[in-house]
């Protein structure tokens, strides 16, 4: 069946980096577009980052530009998020997300979900 399984996640200071990673099965993972979203407590999913399912093209949210990397290998199955100088306001669960035919920001276009992974950030 298809999985998507996030790790990575952990408590880490402000100032600090991390590095998230989506181990994908279940599905022809080359031909998915991928994303992060984030959900902090009390709050609505956000868009993060995507990248096209080839990895040509990504997508980023204002608040991160600069910050987050966005990368995948499709050899491996593997969806990555490299996130450094984190902020108090970067606390949240993050979860990655399939789509066969969108590269979007918008979470009800997403065919396939992880669990999540939470990212504390203490200042």
């Amino acid at each position: 069946q298809v999985q998507l399984v996030e790790s990575g996640g952990g408590l880490v200071q402000a100032g600090g980096s991390l590095r998230l990673s989506c181990a994908a099965s279940g599905f022809t993972f080359s031909t998915y577009h991928l994303t992060w979203f984030r959900q902090a407590s009390g709050k609505g999913r956000e868009f993060v980052a995507a990248i096209s399912s080839g990895g040509g093209t990504t997508l980023y949210t204002d608040s991160v530009k600069g910050r987050f990397t966005i990368s995948r290998d499709n050899a491996k199955n593997t969806l990555s998020l490299e996130i450094s100088s984190l902020k108090a306001e970067d606390t949240a669960v993050y979860y990655c997300a399939a789509s066969r035919l969108y590269l979007s920001r918008d979470p009800t276009r997403y065919n396939y979900w992880g669990q999540g992974t939470q990212v504390p950030v203490s200042s």
